[in-house]
């Protein structure tokens, strides 16, 4: 398994809060566990401190998507520096059953779990992933969705860097709301109207 494929954990820890509509999915054990996805095994390790532990994670991972967002670099490398140094990983040589053309071992880089508790071996795997694919791909692969009032992390990993938003759902509601924007100028231009005292798009519908 490639180590970027782990980035995903950071974007599932981030996304399963929505503080632009007061929503927060981690609020028990069962949520934690759910984060880990079907190879879970470090998920057995989760108690109640960790619903505390990985929100406060969280929003340190949130941060790091949000200065990348922002243009801001070396403030997204440095946030996310943090959090190895803080949660550092034992990486170490695995071939599983997984074979190549040969027969022979498809050897791969793995991250082993010797963490304390079920948010440091999270959190650890998920900077690694974060990590890799900054490195590989480019601090401005790393988003925030542009769908008001959606507020969700995403990887961009189009050929042309074009990704603005984390769903298809929030890209068509985004177009729709702009399209009624436009719509509005030009009955304003034709009417002679101002069209902001028509009230703001709904770009939630």
């Amino acid at each position: 398994m490639e180590l970027a494929y782990y980035s995903d954990y950071a974007v599932r820890l981030i996304n399963s809060e929505q503080p632009e509509r007061g929503g927060d999915t981690l609020t028990s054990v069962e949520a934690v566990r759910a984060l880990f996805g079907p190879a879970g095994q470090a998920a057995r390790r989760a108690t109640d401190a960790d619903v505390t532990r990985l929100r406060a994670v969280r929003s340190r991972l949130r941060a790091v998507f949000e200065a990348a967002d922002a243009g801001d670099e070396t403030l997204a490398v440095d946030l996310l520096n943090a959090l190895l140094m803080e949660f550092p990983v034992s990486p170490q040589i695995s071939g599983h059953e997984m074979r190549d053309a040969d027969g022979r071992p498809d050897w791969h880089l793995h991250i082993a779990d010797h963490a304390a508790n079920a948010t440091a071996g999270y959190t650890a795997t998920a900077c690694m992933g974060l990590a890799v694919h900054l490195t590989d791909l480019g601090v401005d692969r790393l988003g925030i969705c542009r769908a008001a009032p959606c507020r969700n992390a995403y990887l961009d990993t189009s050929t042309n860097r074009s990704r603005r938003y984390c769903s298809d759902r929030c890209a068509t509601r985004a177009n729709v709301a702009a399209y009624r924007a436009r719509k509005r100028q030009e009955a304003a231009a034709r009417t002679g109207q101002d069209p902001a005292a028509e009230g703001p798009g709904r770009a939630g519908d």
